[in-house]
């Protein structure tokens, strides 16, 4: 069985886009917005040496909500996938959950299984990557990415965040400051 590391990205990997027009932090919706946090790279690098698959897990419901287009989200994904090829990293899966609740892009609106804290994205890597729960991670910086992992029967990280109040509906194993960090402790934490 393989061991895996699931992240989720804004946050996570990369720094949240302040939006001067609206006051507001959110995702990058453009390729050029698109700022790694320091370390990340490198963290992700020591990961993948340690022979953990690499995931990510990521809501990304702007164009549900009608702030950004479908071409401009998938704009951004190819940049990230371009920044992890430049750098030699290969993440087994990326899971992209286009949806939200209350979106306003009929196709994309409404309830689905693959949106955080479900888990479904993750029993699907699992399964298909023969991945070892009990051995894997999930890092994440809000409450359901905690509870994806958690419900997934994964060891899990908190990041800090300067984006978000937490709603402390479920603990992280560990809580730190960034990926560099969370790389240490699972390279300590290894079964």
């Amino acid at each position: 069985m393989s061991k895996a590391v699931f992240l989720d990205r804004d946050g996570v990997l990369n720094e949240m886009y302040f939006n001067k027009e609206t006051n507001e932090f959110h995702p990058p919706f453009e390729a050029a917005d698109v700022k790694l946090y320091d370390g990340v790279l490198e963290s992700l690098k020591v990961l993948q040496k340690n022979d953990y698959l690499l995931f990510i897990v990521t809501n990304q419901p702007d164009h549900a909500k009608g702030k950004a287009s479908l071409d401009d989200l998938m704009n951004v994904r190819e940049e990230f996938q371009r920044i992890f090829n430049e750098n030699n990293i290969r993440f087994s899966g990326q899971y992209y959950c286009f949806h939200h609740p209350e979106g306003i892009v009929p196709e994309f609106s409404g309830h689905c299984d693959c949106r955080k804290p479900g888990n479904y994205f993750v029993m699907e890597a699992i399964k298909d990557f023969d991945v070892d729960a009990r051995s894997s991670w999930f890092i994440g910086d809000r409450d359901k990415d905690i509870i994806c992992g958690t419900n997934s029967g994964l060891r899990t990280i908190r990041i800090r965040s300067n984006y978000y109040e937490y709603k402390n509906k479920t603990d992280a194993d560990f809580v730190v400051k960034d990926l560099k960090e969370a790389s240490e402790i699972i390279l300590k934490n290894n079964l």
